[in-house]
């Protein structure tokens, strides 16, 4: 049966509008709305605490936290990325006139293959911006010592990993950088906002200036930035937000749970893996890949057919940032490179999930889901 009222991907978290206006208020009382306000400060200071990261610095949204942090480390010529990846990752290095060097996705994570990274290395890279897509943690070790080797940064897109860990260690502490988003899609959201995290304090300093214009005060301009900071109403959200988080992060695991029990070991479905238990999910999105060929039914024929029972899914990321008219002209873009990516693109379907659903909201869904097999490409 189709359900009564649509059924999306996800739904922001809101808090109780109550608890909000309590802290509207206090941003009334204080009369700053923005330029590192008492809201701001306050949440930058938890949330260093939450990602277990020793500095961290607010913004307005993730896109430009990303380009403010590959101006930070003073990236230039070409950076190695995934082509499996939203917009923002390879278009903020176009904005700093980096040209993106697409490399193929391992094809069981959906990350960046970090075993071919080397191959895609010439005189002009300078560093490497990769995603952990999904939440799922990029191979750390392996990114780590191929830069190492070459003198390249490293800049990691955790849009989708807010609160992960890898053996207890914030997955903001990886690279020269971490990028956060708080898009109101996210686990945790200020509306619209981001954040950098990184170990070098240097760093923080030089980041801070470049989201306020390169003001180092009333009369001192140091550099050319950028109008990147958070306002006192985002931050104040954000304040309140975070308090629900791991109620929904426990609400999401057990939707997850039901979605296993439901689908795996279905001919044709795979969902992500499990990271294993040294791993802190984020429970940020719940992915299947499709086999047209196991299943009986394609991706797109299942995303269509869906939206008959007012179920919104989505072709997450279909297609690929190297089929884009601004990138497909590039060398490292031909899909004869990156055949993994283009095999997820035509696969993965991103299904709804968020703490507002039940048990048995999920085990309808997959029940529908299920219908579909063998009926039609």
């Amino acid at each position: 049966m189709p359900f009564a009222e649509p059924v999306y991907v996800t739904r922001p978290l809101l808090p109780d509008i109550e608890k909000f206006s309590d802290k509207l208020r206090e941003v009334w009382g204080e009369q700053r709305l923005t330029n590192n306000g008492p809201q701001h400060l306050a949440l930058e200071k938890r949330l260093m605490d939450v990602l277990k990261v020793p500095h961290l610095s607010l913004f307005n949204n993730g896109t430009i936290a990303l380009i403010v942090a590959c101006q930070s480390l003073r990236l230039s010529g070409e950076v190695i990325t995934t082509p499996f990846t939203f917009p923002a990752t390879p278009h903020v290095l176009s904005w700093n006139n980096i040209k993106p060097i697409f490399c193929d996705i391992d094809p069981i994570t959906m990350n960046i293959d970090a075993e071919k990274i080397e191959t895609m290395i010439t005189p002009q890279t300078t560093g490497i911006l990769a995603v952990h897509v999904y939440g799922t943690p990029c191979d750390v070790e392996k990114i780590e010592e191929v830069a190492q080797r070459y003198g390249l940064r490293v800049v990691y897109d955790a849009a989708h990993a807010f609160g992960v860990e890898i053996c207890g260690r914030g997955i903001g502490t990886f690279g020269d950088i971490s990028m956060f988003s708080f898009h109101a899609t996210k686990l945790f959201h200020t509306a619209e906002g981001g954040a950098l995290a990184f170990n070098d304090a240097n760093l923080k300093s030089r980041v801070d200036l470049l989201k306020n214009f390169g003001i180092k005060n009333e009369e001192e301009v140091m550099m050319p930035g950028i109008n990147g900071k958070m306002n006192e109403m985002q931050a104040a959200l954000g304040m309140v937000v975070l308090d629900y988080v791991e109620e929904e992060r426990h609400k999401r695991k057990a939707l997850l749970d039901t979605y296993r029990r439901c689908l795996e070991g279905v001919e044709g479905l795979t969902l992500l893996r499990d990271n294993g238990d040294n791993i802190r999910s984020s429970y940020q999105y719940l992915v299947v890949r499709i086999d047209e060929n196991l299943f009986g039914a394609s991706r797109d024929y299942v995303y269509r057919e869906f939206k008959r029972y007012n179920v919104y899914t989505r072709k997450y990321f279909h297609p690929v940032c190297s089929d884009y008219p601004c990138y497909k002209n590039l060398p490292s873009a031909s899909p004869a490179n990156l055949p993994a990516a283009s095999s997820a693109a035509r696969e993965v379907l991103t299904l709804p999930f968020y703490g507002g659903l039940t048990t048995d909201d999920v085990e309808n869904i997959c029940g529908i889901l299920m219908s579909f097999r063998g009926r039609k490409s």
